[in-house]
């Protein structure tokens, strides 16, 4: 009989802390991990994951955790990456964003191509092949959850849900393996270098930043903590209009867009104001939330609601990861200009094709560190995976359900 423990709130946020320093600890002792730019935050989940897999198949605990504040992470995280964008920066990112959406629109095809191809393969309907597709990959839980539902009143197939769950939870691993490794071949097969090495990292700081006039102090955090929650509020604000007009989108869409709209009517109308845009604080404050929310979500994930699909899932995304790494190598990377900025794209693209767009800057912030700065990538890729996209694949899942 199995036992479920809820872990509450603080908890859960205490043991996020404690899993991201351990994966910090184990990257810094494993060359390998830092070789191939794996994030701290996916090291440590993931072997917390592990461990909580091998409790249940031990001892029969299945442990669930409260996530409140694993979600504020994620609205602060945006609102973070929103602060950082320039206008010239949402300018000059023009022609990238729409290359980008029509590449995502691309592999949101391929991917249901695949699903219903080994849908059909493993003796599934082939409607359900979205959940193998699009749905649960490009979609993420959230997609999946919301369609879930439709496809089995169409399809009569059992357990539609937790099958979405399942590949949305093992493409969640994937995408936080393969964004690093495809970066680092890329960068260092092109030697390729940032356009702009000495510009501020947005997620984080490098050891090149240390000794320069931007320090990071009290009042340099509290004043960016300030503009932040002015932005989270706006955020709020706009997401109910959003709500009231009848539309869905995730909370730190607007809050990113808040985000924006606030540093640059901020440099516009107080051009003198010590910065908060592109500041080591800001930078700081950034990698905490994206390292916190991170780790609390692949910590929290259970492993063992996979292993009871076995082989279906397994030949599924192994063909869905090999798609989506031969796309990036030989479509994406191209297409985007075979640049440095398209190699960090590559890296978060990797992330949020399979997984979700955490996991996407969490791959570019690895890489960042290492290789230097992007800025224009934590715009444009952010702007393409949480708003148009959701869009795109609706429009593309609906068309499948409706055949």
């Amino acid at each position: 009989m199995t036992q479920s423990i809820i872990v509450p709130d603080f908890l859960a946020v205490t043991l996020g802390f404690a899993v991201f320093l351990a994966g910090d600890a184990i990257n810094n002792r494993v060359e390998i991990l830092r070789r191939y730019n794996i994030p701290d935050p996916v090291t440590g989940g993931l072997l917390a994951a592990f461990i909580l897999l091998l409790v249940y198949l031990l001892f029969g605990v299945e442990f669930s955790f409260e996530l409140n504040t694993r979600d504020f992470f994620l609205v602060l995280f945006f609102a973070a990456i929103g602060l950082n964008a320039r206008i010239s920066d949402l300018i000059a990112g023009g022609k990238p964003l729409l290359l980008l959406l029509v590449l995502t629109v691309i592999t949101i095809v391929g991917q249901n191509a695949i699903g219903v191809a080994g849908a059909v393969m493993f003796g599934f309907p082939a409607k359900v092949g979205v959940l193998f597709g699009s749905a649960s990959l490009i979609g993420g839980h959230g997609t999946t959850i919301a369609w879930a539902p439709e496809i089995a009143e169409i399809t009569g197939q059992v357990g539609a849900t937790e099958l979405g769950v399942a590949v949305a939870t093992l493409g969640l691993v994937l995408a936080a393996l393969i964004g690093g490794p495809i970066a680092k071949y890329l960068v260092e097969k092109n030697n390729l270098k940032p356009a702009r090495p000495d510009e501020a990292l947005t997620v984080g700081s490098s050891d090149s930043d240390a000794g320069t006039d931007d320090e990071i102090d009290h009042f340099s955090v509290m004043r960016v903590m300030l503009i932040l929650n002015i932005a989270i509020i706006a955020g709020y604000m706009l997401h109910e209009i959003i709500l009231q007009a009848g539309l869905k989108l995730p909370l730190f869409v607007p809050c990113l867009v808040m985000g924006i709209v606030v540093s640059n009517l901020r440099s516009v109308l107080r051009p003198n104001a010590l910065p908060v845009a592109r500041t080591a604080s800001l930078a700081l404050i950034s990698e905490f939330a994206l390292g916190a929310f991170l780790a609390m979500s692949l910590m929290s994930l259970q492993l063992w609601t996979i292993a009871s699909l076995g082989m279906s899932i397994a030949v599924i995304l192994l063909a869905q990861t090999v798609f989506a790494v031969v796309f990036i190598l030989f479509v994406l990377f191209p297409i985007m200009g075979s640049g440095y900025r398209a190699a960090v794209l590559s890296a978060g693209f990797g992330g949020f094709a399979l997984g979700a767009t955490p996991t996407a800057i969490a791959n570019m912030a690895a890489v960042t560190h290492r290789y230097g700065p992007s800025p224009i990538s934590f715009v444009v890729l952010p702007l393409v995976s949480a708003f148009f996209i959701d869009i795109a694949n609706a429009v593309v899942i609906q068309t499948i359900a409706n055949f």
